[in-house]
């Protein structure tokens, strides 16, 4: 049996990023992961401002090494395009300078940005890393949780655990009580395109909401060598409720709209296409509890209106190590202690999960999305709000006043 203070469940993004605040601050930690790296993930592989921001915080050398990782596409924003055909560009940061400033956004693959991640866990001296260990057996002991693969040659005792296993976390449903809600939950399927064209010169990720998809869109993300990410996602109980056939809809899509047809006529498909489910942050849950916490996708903390994962998990990932840490020094590992984590978690995250549920159940209407797409385009102030939901700003302080609302409504 191997003895450790905190065991992390899962070397995605958020489990990587647990691990590697946990090194910094000197606490030794194991990891398990039921995959052997490098392994594909069906993701939208978009990697917002908040990614690099979040990493920086714990290593300013970390930061770096992404910055010059080769396997990502350098992106500066988004385009949203409505049910009208409105396109709005939002850049990850106003008034960017392609040449002074370091892009904040990218797009990169899983099977590359997960592998980087775990190689920064291996030049961790703290990091203890397993790869294809299936943790599915958890018991509670007064002074711990041992966990155990299904074999039983493979357990782990530590005092604290950090959930990051991922959307369909065992743990999540069986010990947390956390169940997917359709409502709250989406579905979605992703492939590899070569040689679409129309993307933009700066690569903004595209996020075009279509009339019959909403409340949900297709995207389209520009990759390194002419590649791109092109997939769709729907709310579960839409998808449910229309019997939706995703993939019929995106193939029929690509080859029969307009604008699509014309921009994939001489593209090819470079991989299967495949689906995922996304976990919405779109309501407030109980993130932790005697022992533990839950991190990223496992924490049902996607962001209901862009689909942002990857930047929400290393946010609650260093937020959870952290709390790891204020534990151990107390000695206190109890449902009241952890509750702290869940406050940092919604205080950070929480304004961004509530104005984006709020664009969601918005764009559920297409005339009112349309015309807010309109004023967006001649609005500076609308595009800095949703710029700050990718960029490192302090929405909380504007959207507090009621003087910004007036503003808004007045195009000021």
């Amino acid at each position: 049996m191997i003895t450790t203070s905190v065991c992390i469940i899962g070397a995605g993004p958020g489990g990587a990023t647990a691990a590697l605040q946990l090194d910094r601050l000197g606490i030794p930690c194991v990891v398990a992961d039921k995959a052997v790296f490098p392994r594909d993930k069906v993701c939208g592989d978009g990697l917002s401002g908040k990614v690099i921001t979040g990493l920086e915080k714990i290593d300013k050398g970390i930061a770096e090494r992404l910055r010059a990782f080769v396997e990502k596409e350098n992106s500066w924003g988004v385009t949203f395009v409505s049910p009208g055909r409105q396109g709005m560009d939002v850049p990850y940061k106003p008034n960017y300078n392609k040449q002074a400033d370091e892009p904040l956004g990218f797009v990169c693959k899983r099977i590359h940005f997960d592998n980087f991640m775990v190689d920064e866990l291996k030049r961790s001296a703290n990091v203890q890393l397993f790869e294809g260990v299936t943790i599915d057996k958890y018991s509670l002991d007064e002074d711990g949780y041992t966990v155990r693969n299904a074999a039983g040659d493979f357990e782990v005792k530590a005092k604290l655990l950090i959930v990051a296993n991922g959307a369909h976390s065992s743990f999540t449903k069986e010990v947390a009580g956390i169940r997917m809600e359709p409502k709250y939950y989406a579905a979605g399927i992703r492939a590899y395109y070569k040689g679409v064209k129309g993307t933009h010169a700066d690569s903004f990720i595209e996020l075009h909401f279509l009339k019959n998809l909403l409340p949900g869109y297709l995207w389209i993300f520009p990759l390194p060598n002419g590649e791109a990410n092109v997939g769709m996602d729907m709310l579960s109980d839409a998808v449910r409720d229309r019997k939706v056939n995703l993939k019929q809809l995106l193939t029929d899509t690509l080859k029969q709209d307009p604008v699509f047809a014309e921009r994939f006529r001489d593209a090819e498909m470079t991989s299967s296409l495949d689906g995922y489910g996304l976990p919405l942050g779109s309501k407030k849950r109980r993130l932790s509890g005697n022992r533990y916490m839950l991190v990223g996708d496992a924490a049902y903390i996607i962001d209901p209106f862009t689909g942002e994962g990857i930047g929400n998990a290393i946010y609650s990932g260093a937020i959870a190590a952290k709390q790891a840490a204020a534990c151990l020094a107390a000695g206190n590992f109890g449902e009241e202690i952890m509750m702290a984590y869940d406050e940092s978690v919604y205080r950070v995250l929480g304004p961004e999960l509530k104005l984006s549920y709020k664009l969601q159940q918005l764009v559920k209407y297409p005339r009112l999305f349309n015309w807010l797409m309109k004023m967006g385009m001649r609005n500076k102030q609308l595009r800095d709000v949703i710029s700050s939901m990718f960029y490192e700003v302090d929405l909380r302080k504007k959207l507090t006043k009621p003087s910004f609302y007036v503003k808004l409504l007045l195009n000021r």
